[in-house]
C-alpha cells in the first residue's frame, strides 16, 4: 500500500522544523487576505521561509487562496500568484474561479488544489475541476466513508480528506453576528466577545459551544467537536486516498505537533503492519484524548453517518 501524504496546518514558521521531525509531509500556509480559516497568519516573508525550510527537508508547501474574492481584490491575485511562483510554492489552494483564471496568466504550470469546503461531494464534480486545471480535490467534510471511497475509485485527480480538527459550519462576509443574535433576543449568546480567539456561541438547548471568530473574510462559526479518526484510517489507506489533513485552526502549536506525531505513527503502522495498527489504534486515540482541550470533544464527524436521499 502507498502511504498517504500527511498534511498539516502550522500556526507559526518556528514550528515547521518540529513538524517535519514529527512526520508532516506537507503544509498549508497563507494569510487571511487570501485564505480562509488558517491555523496561523503567514506574511509573504513567512511563506517564503516556510517554503525554504520545507524544501530543505523534501517536504511541500501549499498556499491558501481559497477566500471568495470581490472585485476590489481580483487585480491583486496575479501579483500574489507570481510571488508564489518565484518562491517555488508547490501548489495553490483555491475555490473562487478568479484564482484559476489569474493562475493561467501568472503561473500556468502552478499546481492547483480545488477546495470549496462543501461542494466537493462527488467524483464527477472533482473531475470537472480537474479538467479545468486542478490536480487535487479537497473533499467536503459532510460526506461519509462510502462516498469518499466511491469518489476515490472514480477520481481522475488526487483526493484530500480531513481526518482531524474542527470544521467550518457557517461563514458570513458580514461581521458582528453575535450582536445580531443578542439584539433579536435569541437563545444563542456570545461568550468572551472581547477575546476574539476564544469566543463561543452557546446553544443551551443542545448543550453545545460553537467557536466563532471574525477576520477580514467575515464571521466564521466552527463545529462544537473535533473530528478524530486516527483509529479508522485503514479503509481509506487501502482505497488509496492521497492526502490526510490535520486542521490546526484555533489549536496551540504544541497540540498540532503532538497530534502530527500520533497520526504519523498510525499511518506508518497501518501501511507497514496493519495487524499492529489494529492492536494499538485505540491507544493512539486515547493519547489524543489526553491532550484534547477540555471544551473540545472528539467525534467521527460525518464519516459513519448514513446518507439520506
Amino acid at each position: 500500500m502507498r502511504k498517504p501524504e500527511l498534511l498539516v496546518t502550522p500556526a507559526r514558521v518556528e514550528d515547521i522544523e518540529q513538524l517535519v521531525s514529527a512526520g508532516a509531509d506537507a503544509f498549508v500556509v497563507g494569510e487571511q487576505r487570501y485564505g480562509l480559516r488558517l491555523a496561523g497568519e503567514f506574511t509573504r516573508e513567512d511563506v517564503q521561509k516556510t517554503v525554504e525550510i520545507a524544501h530543505k527537508h523534501g517536504k511541500k508547501v501549499y498556499v491558501a487562496m481559497n477566500a471568495l474574492f470581490h472585485n476590489d481584490k481580483v487585480p491583486e491575485l496575479e501579483g500574489y500568484i507570481s510571488f508564489l511562483k518565484e518562491i517555488n510554492a508547490d501548489a495553490i489552494i483555491f475555490g473562487d474561479p478568479a484564482v484559476l483564471m489569474a493562475a493561467r496568466s501568472a503561473a500556468p504550470d502552478m499546481k492547483l488544489h480545488w477546495n470549496t469546503e462543501t461542494t466537493a461531494t462527488n467524483w464527477y464534480t472533482c473531475n470537472y475541476w480537474g479538467r479545468k486545471g486542478a490536480k487535487r480535490a479537497v473533499l467536503a467534510r459532510e460526506i461519509n466513508m462510502d462516498a469518499i471511497i466511491e469518489i476515490k475509485e472514480n477520481a481522475e485527480v488526487e483526493i484530500e480528506v480531513q481526518v482531524h480538527g474542527m470544521t467550518a459550519m457557517f461563514q458570513s462576509k458580514r461581521s458582528l453576528l453575535g450582536n445580531y443574535y443578542e439584539y433579536q433576543g435569541k437563545a444563542l449568546e456570545v461568550e468572551n466577545r472581547a477575546q476574539e480567539k476564544s469566543m463561543f456561541l452557546h446553544d443551551k438547548e443542545r448543550e453545545n459551544k460553537y467557536p466563532i471568530f471574525e477576520d477580514e473574510n467575515g464571521t466564521h462559526i466552527m463545529s462544537p467537536n473535533d473530528i478524530c479518526i486516527i483509529d479508522e484510517l485503514q479503509e481509506m489507506i487501502e482505497a488509496g486516498i492521497d492526502s490526510f489533513k490535520i486542521d490546526g485552526v484555533l489549536k496551540s502549536p504544541e497540540y498540532i505537533i503532538e497530534v502530527t506525531k500520533l497520526y504519523r505513527k498510525a499511518i506508518d503502522l497501518c501501511v507497514e503492519d496493519p495487524d499492529q495498527y489494529d492492536e494499538i489504534k485505540d491507544d493512539l486515540l486515547g493519547e489524543i484524548e489526553e491532550i484534547q482541550p477540555a471544551n473540545r470533544k472528539l467525534d467521527t464527524g460525518f464519516f459513519f453517518k448514513e446518507t439520506v436521499y
